[in-house]
């Protein structure tokens, strides 16, 4: 990614990470179960608390075949790691867990922005709030 800097003879452009992305960029992005490297699923999308701009929880994809059989699963934000190497996000979450966790078939309808889902997830998952 290419940033702009101003100095004193003007522009001066360089390549420099950042720690900033955009939310569709986020959404489709790989889960792995930490440790393993294992894929666990993906990112659907991310729950955002309206006021404070906080991401409340994501909703994982998991399961199923080619599509077919998958279910949301609310993951809170604090329990999702992003790491570099991977180009993905890590999670302590396993595999197993998640079969006994809250979620919903892909083609339900549900209102995900309901806190009683996030509250489920963090105490499910036993994580704290943002």
């Amino acid at each position: 990614m290419t940033h702009v800097q101003q100095s004193e003879g003007g522009f001066v452009r360089h390549n420099a990470p950042h720690k900033l992305i955009a939310s569709d960029r986020v959404e489709g992005t790989i889960v792995c179960q930490a440790g393993t490297a294992t894929r666990i699923g993906s990112i659907e999308r991310l729950m955002i608390d309206k006021v404070t701009g906080q991401v409340a929880y994501a909703v994982m994809t998991f399961g199923g075949f080619l599509g077919f059989g998958e279910r949301h699963y609310p993951i809170p934000w604090s329990a999702l790691r992003y790491d570099p190497l991977s180009a993905g996000y890590v999670t302590d979450i396993t595999p197993e867990q998640l079969n006994n966790a809250p979620s919903h078939e892909a083609d339900e309808t549900f209102d995900w922005g309901d806190r009683r889902e996030e509250e489920l997830a963090r105490r499910f998952a036993r994580y704290t709030a943002y």
